[in-house]
């Protein structure tokens, strides 16, 4: 596993061994960070089941401003931070020991959100079988923690995820690719109707 492209370029990044974590393969990372390479630059990057790290660290790699990582096991927080450094991007990371809806309800607070403080890019990647992305996505956007038109990226064991028309009505756009047993599926979220 390596950032693929960018800065770090070649990178060669460590990963929990076991069935716990489920890094996503080089080909699906390629393919799906050419698919956003224009929403990059100077990007505020959320990676909430971060596992080892990849996902926001070639985001960073590629251009963004910063990236926030959150796993709740303690041995994913230290690979995060070894891989952030080895990377050379150490700078650019917040890294929290937390369960995804502890961060999530304490993110206005623990951040200082405000209007201006928003994330561009979102990595959800959580282990298949939950059946919480669309409950994630629902509070990303209901609670204004993404810009206009930022973008959420799922990966997922689902060909469609069942968002209710309350939320979707929020997508700009959607598109679904499928690799293999793997769904990725790109949301574009038109945060504006909320103002």
């Amino acid at each position: 596993m390596r950032i693929i492209a960018g800065t770090a370029k070649g990178t060669q990044l460590n990963s929990l061994e076991g069935e716990n974590t489920r890094p996503t393969l080089d080909r699906i990372k390629e393919n799906y960070f050419n698919a956003i390479a224009f929403d990059l630059e100077d990007a505020k990057v959320l990676d909430l089941f971060a596992g080892s790290g990849q996902l926001g660290l070639e985001a960073l790699s590629r251009g963004a401003k910063e990236a926030v990582f959150v796993d709740f096991n303690a041995e994913c927080i230290e690979i995060i931070k070894r891989n952030a450094q080895k990377a050379k991007l150490f700078s650019k990371c917040n890294v929290y020991h937390s369960d995804y809806l502890e961060y999530l309800s304490a993110l206005k607070k623990r951040r200082g959100f405000d209007k201006l403080d928003k994330f561009d890019i979102v990595f959800l990647d959580p282990p298949y079988g939950l059946n919480i992305i669309k409950d994630i996505v629902k509070k990303l956007i209901r609670q204004e923690y993404v810009a206009d038109g930022a973008i959420i990226i799922c990966e997922s064991e689902d060909d469609e995820i069942a968002f209710d028309e309350e939320t979707a009505e929020y997508f700009k756009q959607t598109k679904i690719y499928k690799y293999g047993k793997v769904y990725i599926t790109i949301i574009k979220v038109n945060q504006s109707l909320l103002s």
